[in-house]
């Protein structure tokens, strides 16, 4: 590595004149003046100033061009929600997924069962239950629906195949025989059960 004359920089710096520079300082003189000059001319050329200006002034692309440059480049989708739409979310498919269907197929009996189905007319009732041996006599089991309200409370069980005893319990406190059973079997009180008679794969 040469180093440079001390005088050189001085001249370059401003403080000597090149007439008091040796005549065989000057070539080098001349060469790093040169040298300086071509980095002058690439700065200039390659400016952060200039650089704005050409964006600037370069013409904004068309719609059809802007449509065509976002549909190559890469977009990343955040989805966010918030608590009360997740938990809406969540609702929504634990139902889709938990919820038996109702369809026309019905539910799958074994051989030593089948579907009883209970109706009784109790117009303004609250609320319809019935209850019998195949529940031990416990109400709140099995419900009846009156969806129409037109005072026809109706429900389908499935039940083993035999014989059952069974009472309507009407608002929840009376107890009421199925007027449409047909049969009827003492209780030991002084009223009588209804019989239901539930035969296998029975619809």
């Amino acid at each position: 590595m040469s180093l440079i004359d001390p005088r050189i920089h001085q001249v370059l710096d401003g403080e000597l004149s090149r007439q008091s520079l040796p005549s065989e300082l000057r070539p080098a003189l001349e060469r790093l003046e040169a040298a300086a000059g071509v980095l002058r001319s690439a700065m200039a050329r390659r400016s952060v100033a200039a650089w704005v200006l050409a964006e600037i002034r370069r013409p904004r692309p068309g719609p059809m061009a802007r449509l065509a440059r976002w549909l190559i480049e890469r977009h990343a989708i955040t989805v966010s929600l918030r608590p009360t739409w997740s938990f809406a979310v969540a609702v929504l498919v634990a139902a889709v997924v938990l919820v038996p269907s109702h369809g026309t197929e019905g539910p799958i009996l074994s051989a030593q069962e089948g579907i009883a189905q209970f109706v009784g007319r109790f117009p303004g009732a609250r609320s319809v239950e019935v209850v019998g041996s195949f529940t031990d006599w416990r109400s709140g089991a099995i419900p009846l629906q009156d969806d129409d309200h037109d005072g026809v409370w109706q429900t389908e069980v499935v039940l083993p195949a035999g014989e059952h005893e069974y009472m309507f319990v009407v608002d929840g406190e009376r107890w009421v025989a199925d007027p449409l059973a047909g049969r009827y079997v003492d209780d030991g009180f002084g009223r009588q059960n209804a019989i239901i008679i539930v035969r296998p794969g029975d619809r």
